[in-house]
């Protein structure tokens, strides 16, 4: 019997590979096949008892509040702890209408149709009532809830209202286009819709679609994270404290808005992912899931163990059967009702230790990741969703955000994996901000950057940048703010006289980009506006700013105006993106590194067929130097970070043909003699 069919084989069928790949994992192979066993166990039992994992997954069709083809609406609910369950609502005048009890703590109401018309009208408020086990009656939202708003106005109160979404046939969304295969070389925009604007305001999905993606697209990214869609009541979040999870935000505009805006971002080309937050929940109790039952647990475990001491959140119960229905579930609609074509896992350290990395480092000693410090009921959750989204979307992509560096992470589950196609590579950034802060150019370590880059596990694939929404944030800086700071503010403009920290700062913003994105990993992310060096950071309004949207907004028209050097930042961005579309380094073997040479502060590799050889010191230029190459012939300059269209100098002949040599070199069977300028770097490519 094979997996898919919910074999309960101790041993992944092709954990042999996973071995043959890392023989160190061998001294963990029993840890690995009893995970695997307990996936297993879990995949057959949803086979056996719930009709298989398609049915199982697709719970949103039965939970939660529908409206039947007779017009009748029928409510299910699991709601263990409660002694009694009612809905009330604009429909019956705020009156209690009670749910009858059922198994397994399941509380099931039906409401008759009036004249073949539903009984709830589209868009009316409803409110869940529990009695609890003290006898209090406290209301809730449901758990499956696809619309929440908040109150009109703030003297109404500040928790979120359910509405009931059943839009007529002619005012939902169709959709137009198929969705995009996966990428063969992933470049994802990072984005919220929110901050999308250049006002000062939140964002709405209609005006992302209209005036964010041509951006996107333009400048060769071939994917978009979407940040912030699950409902979260706290916009100061960022969307990380997720009170609705299957309501998407209702404060950028409605669900066929949304449907829209990934539609339109499929006719472009445009891959959708959504960030998705499975690894803890909002502590929020009337708009949230905490305490949705009266109880101290029911979605999350009790007690210490379900709270997240840094985070001040909830912590689900991942050994809870439906709390595994409710996330799996989750995934689904997602997947099928808006169309998204996978997901960024946010948060998967925190799941997978019991720990969740507070105060834990990680040596690289695979003891810490094969002992009793892994939580095993999370591990194989993500193992479950991750296997689930491929079996039933082959064309997904699932992305693990984990600092940790657990092996096999991003390995098949058929392998002994968790299951994930890439993880971030966290520690990149990390150089970078680490670099600009606390060392100048000429003390630049080039092998320690070199390492940084190229440390990560073999076939197993990397997500590299340079920067995301995590070094926008108040509190710290971008990597332009870094390198130019308050000078951005008064010398950008192309009229403006030489400025040695403008030029420095523009130069270095495309090398670190150029860098990470050809050596740093298989896929490239880029956080909306970082690409053209948006001079602010990302602040949302909170009391602490005085509810001030200054700093939650994006402003384009930096980059529109061709007086500023900004659309020289953005220029270079699209070049490489569209360079490598065309090359495909990303989803190429990792480069051969054959220079990281100190004194000279020079870095070369090859990768794909194609040379890259970077500059970084402060003044010196390099006449006849020489360039390992494996493959031998002419090459021509691809790229020139030094262009004066980027912001360059133009100190090299974009038309000079270079001719290898038969003289072996850094590791390399041939070699060129190439000008490298300060402060510059070259892309070399075999001649037409």
């Amino acid at each position: 019997m094979s997996q898919a069919s919910g074999d309960c084989s101790s041993s992944p069928p092709q954990l042999n590979l996973l071995l043959e790949r890392d023989p160190y994992l061998k001294l963990h192979e029993g840890e690995i096949k009893r995970r695997y066993a307990e996936f297993s166990k879990l995949l057959a039992g949803i086979n056996e008892h719930e009709g298989g994992l398609d049915h199982f997954s697709r719970s949103y069709e039965r939970f939660g509040m529908h409206v039947d083809r007779d017009g009748s609406v029928t409510c299910l609910e699991w709601c263990p702890a409660a002694e009694a369950l009612y809905l009330k609502g604009e429909f019956n005048n705020w009156q209690l209408a009670e749910f009858q009890r059922l198994p397994f703590g399941k509380w099931q109401l039906t409401l008759p149709a009036k004249n073949a018309m539903p009984p709830i009208a589209h868009l009316s408020q409803v409110k869940l009532v529990i009695k609890t086990k003290s006898g209090e009656f406290v209301d809730r939202l449901s758990p499956w809830a696809t619309y929440v708003k908040p109150p009109p106005t703030k003297d109404l109160g500040i928790a979120y209202n359910q509405h009931l979404w059943n839009p007529p046939i002619k005012e939902r969304y169709q959709f137009q286009h198929a969705r995009p295969r996966r990428p063969a070389s992933l470049r994802i925009y990072e984005c919220h819709v929110g901050i999308g604007t250049a006002e000062p305001r939140v964002g709405q999905y209609t005006e992302f679609a209209r005036n964010v993606l041509p951006r996107v697209a333009k400048l060769g990214y071939n994917a978009i994270q979407l940040m912030a869609v699950m409902e979260h009541v706290y916009y100061a979040s960022f969307g990380y404290q997720v009170t609705s999870f299957f309501a998407a935000s209702s404060r950028y505009g409605t669900p066929e808005e949304l449907k829209q805006l990934i539609d339109t971002a499929h006719g472009l080309g445009i891959y959708v992912l959504l960030d998705v937050v499975h690894s803890h929940a909002s502590k929020n109790v009337l708009d949230g899931l905490n305490e949705f039952d009266g109880s101290d647990s029911c979605f999350f475990h009790g007690g210490s163990r379900g709270v997240h001491s840094l985070w001040d959140s909830r912590l689900f119960n991942y050994s809870s059967w439906e709390v595994l229905r409710f996330l799996l579930s989750n995934l689904r609609w997602y997947m099928e009702e808006y169309r998204f074509d996978g997901f960024r896992f946010d948060g998967v350290s925190s799941m997978l230790y019991h720990s969740h990395g507070i105060g834990q480092g990680f040596s690289g000693d695979y003891n810490e990741y094969f002992g009793l410090g892994t939580d095993t009921e999370s591990l194989v959750y993500l193992m479950l969703a991750c296997y689930m989204t491929h079996k039933f979307y082959p064309e997904s992509t699932t992305i693990a955000e984990d600092v940790s560096g657990m092996p096999a992470l991003c390995c098949p589950v058929e392998q002994g994996g968790t299951g994930f196609d890439y993880r971030l590579g966290m520690a990149i950034p990390d150089k970078w901000i680490e670099l600009l802060k606390e060392h100048p150019d000429e003390n630049w370590d080039m092998g320690n950057l070199v390492f940084t880059l190229t440390n990560r596990r073999w076939m197993e694939k990397t997500i590299a940048y340079a920067e995301s929404h995590d070094q926008a944030l108040v509190g710290d800086k971008t990597i332009a703010f870094w390198l130019m700071d308050k000078e951005m503010y008064t010398n950008m403009s192309v009229t403006s006289p030489p400025n040695v920290i403008i030029d420095r700062g523009i130069q270095l913003h495309k090398m670190i980009r150029l860098l990470t994105h050809s050596l740093g990993g298989e896929a490239y992310l880029n956080f909306m506006g970082n690409e053209f060096g948006h001079p602010e950071w990302l602040d949302f309004p909170r009391i602490g700013n005085n509810d001030s949207y200054h700093y939650a907004r994006r402003q384009w028209h930096l980059v529109d105006d061709t007086m500023l050097r900004y659309r020289m930042l953005n220029d270079f961005d699209a070049a490489m993106n569209h360079l490598e579309a065309r090359l495909g380094w990303l989803h190429a073997d990792p480069a051969y590194v054959s220079c990281k040479h100190q004194d000279d502060k020079v870095v070369v590799h090859d990768r794909a067929g194609v040379v890259f050889a970077f500059n970084f010191h402060t003044s010196k230029s390099f006449t006849g130097y020489k360039v390992g190459v494996d493959v031998p012939g002419c090459y021509q300059i691809v790229l020139d970070t030094d262009r004066a269209e980027f912001g360059g100098h133009n100190r090299v002949d974009p038309s000079t043909k270079f001719f290898t040599l038969d003289e072996g070199y850094c590791g390399r069977r041939h070699s060129m003699l190439v000008y490298l300028p300060s402060r510059a770097a070259l892309v070399f490519a075999r001649c037409d």
